[in-house]
């Protein structure tokens, strides 16, 4: 009876929508990362035993109804859409085009600026493969068994052997770890993958993400290091603060806030009306992450920081939707170039 009622109500708040950014919100609300499925299927651990079997048939019926139901409106939305761009103007498809430049993808732009960025502190710039080993994904990096973060809604894996495709690109840090003496100071950039898909995620983005590791290294050289990359990546002495958090690969951990751009810290939509922003985690690296790749913790230190691609180019030229980057609208990308 439940299901049904969902079902219901599900249909009636799809036969509402009638744009593409809405579906999107309504996706992300039924099938996103705290969506009322992926909660359902999450509970599945506190329905008792006998039960969980029909519980995940039932779940995973309705999920599958969803799934189904919105990829009907997107096409219907779709079309409608091409249909009156065509009625909208008449094109010669004879008349011969004006050549034009292309430019870099405003990602590829904010990553090479972030980069950049880095290369002129003294970093080295280290890639991984995208397929990766679960133990350097998670074991490596202190994350446990029972963790959140190696459930399959959040994990694509590709096969049974401890294959998935990278949730982070921590790894890097892990093989640059066991395969270099310290002192270390690293960037790894690249494409990482999450069950994620609403107007502010996306199944596939681009993550940096830095690691050093010496001798003396403390908190105040990871603030300081922070710090100077935001004020020379916004090209301002913009705000930044360090709110306690938690990440299993480091202790202590911190998330990263900037005042927000858009508003100036007047508080707008943007950043809820709070002033703030928040651009990235980082931390000291965990001493057990260290001995895993045969660094003595009693000697050296380390810190760590990540932060999206996609989330920093979003600040940085003012775009209030991450599927804009994939849509290829050239009304969009001319405006980068």
């Amino acid at each position: 009876m439940e299901d049904k009622l969902l079902e219901s109500e599900f249909l009636r708040e799809l036969g509402q929508v009638s744009d593409l950014r809405s579906l999107q919100e309504l996706k992300a609300h039924y099938l996103g990362k705290k969506g009322i499925i992926t909660q359902k299927l999450k509970a599945i651990k506190d329905v008792p035993p006998e039960e969980r079997k029909e519980y995940g048939q039932r779940v995973n019926k309705l999920k599958e109804f969803i799934e189904a139901k919105i990829r009907e409106k997107e096409e219907e939305i779709r079309a409608h859409l091409l249909d009156q761009e065509l009625r909208s103007g008449w094109v010669d498809l004879s008349v011969p085009l004006e050549p034009t430049l292309g430019a870099l993808h405003p990602v590829e732009q904010t990553l090479r600026r972030i980069l950049d960025i880095f290369i002129s502190m003294g970093f080295q710039v280290m890639e991984g493969p995208e397929i990766e080993r679960e133990d350097y994904n998670f074991d490596l990096l202190n994350i446990p068994k029972e963790h959140p973060a190696r459930d399959m809604q959040d994990t694509f894996y590709v096969d049974k052997e401890g294959y998935l495709l990278r949730t982070h690109t921590s790894p890097v840090q892990i093989r640059t770890m066991l395969s270099q003496k310290p002192p270390i100071a690293m960037v790894a950039p690249g494409k990482v993958y999450r069950r994620d898909d609403d107007p502010t995620h996306s199944p596939m983005f681009h993550q940096v993400e830095g690691l050093v590791v010496d001798k003396s290294v403390n908190f105040k050289h990871m603030k300081y290091t922070i710090e100077t990359f935001l004020k020379a990546f916004f090209e301002k002495d913009v705000p930044v603060r360090f709110r306690v958090s938690y990440f299993p690969f480091t202790e202590p951990s911190a998330e990263v806030d900037i005042g927000c751009v858009i508003c100036g810290g007047k508080g707008c939509r943007v950043c809820k009306e709070s002033g703030w922003l928040e651009v990235m985690g980082c931390g000291m690296v965990h001493p057990q992450v260290l001995r895993n790749c045969k660094i003595d913790p009693d000697v050296y230190q380390g810190f760590a920081f990540g932060m999206g691609v996609e989330r920093l180019s979003m600040l940085y030229f003012g775009i209030d939707n991450i599927k804009l980057f994939y849509e290829n609208d050239l009304r969009f990308l001319k405006q980068f170039m």
